[in-house]
């Protein structure tokens, strides 16, 4: 999904209007790195360094996220389970299943719904790092032109751990349901020993923050794309 002309007259009425998208303090707003719960499910950091901010989004049936804008950063949205919907300011309905993986520009408004009968699982990778970068223009749950939410729960199974080999790395190994995990690994160690269970690697290496631009490798035998040997990925793997 690119920003269209529409997306930005619709922005920029926002802003005229008075919206603001904020930004994250890194060491200061620490609820962030707990379970923010959502009207929809909710959501969680799964990996966060510098650059790079990895969410794992819970979606019930029936529920949908607001209709909102990054104005700052780019996302892609990848499927873990589930399905869903994904719509734009001009209707296009991007459908949502397993192995799916979507783009979102900086300044494409968008917004997601569960379609089916079970929770919609979700990664959303996010670059740069910026959680308030967000303008919400409608919502089912009376948000719309509020900020990010400012409180959480605590997440005692599977909290955030710092990576000592990582400057200012900071991830879960699992999921709270324990239905995924999550792992770092280096591109030779995902071409010599591929995992069947293996869903998607989500390359970390700074040329993708810079160039807002990442290629992500699904755990799909048709995805015959090669990882690079030297570069370090987030693996998101099921646990049975």
């Amino acid at each position: 999904m690119d920003a269209s002309r529409a997306d930005m007259r619709k922005l920029g009425k926002l802003l005229r209007g008075g919206a603001r998208a904020l930004n994250e303090m890194f060491d200061q707003d620490a609820h962030l790195d707990e379970i923010i719960p959502k009207p929809w499910g909710y959501e969680y950091r799964a990996f966060v360094d510098d650059f790079f901010d990895l969410w794992s989004l819970h979606i019930e049936s029936g529920h949908g996220t607001s209709v909102h804008v990054h104005p700052r950063k780019l996302t892609y949205l990848l499927c873990l389970g589930g399905t869903g919907m994904t719509t734009g300011l001009d209707r296009d309905e991007i459908p949502l299943r397993e192995g799916t993986v979507l783009r979102i520009a900086a300044g494409a408004f968008h917004g997601t719904r569960n379609t089916g009968d079970e929770p919609l699982e979700l990664i959303e990778v996010e670059v740069p790092r910026n959680k308030f970068d967000l303008i919400r223009l409608q919502d089912d749950y009376d948000r719309a032109g509020t900020a990010y939410e400012t409180f959480s729960l605590e997440e005692p199974s599977h909290p955030m751990r710092a990576i000592p080999s990582h400057p200012n790395t900071r991830m879960r190994a699992r999921t709270p349901d324990h239905r995924f995990r999550f792992t770092l690994r280096t591109g030779m160690d995902i071409f010599y020993r591929p995992d069947p269970k293996d869903i998607f690697h989500i390359p970390l290496h700074i040329a993708g923050a810079v160039n807002r631009d990442i290629e992500i490798l699904t755990g799909h035998a048709e995805d015959d794309r090669r990882p690079q040997t030297d570069q370090q990925y987030l693996s998101i793997s099921r646990t049975r």
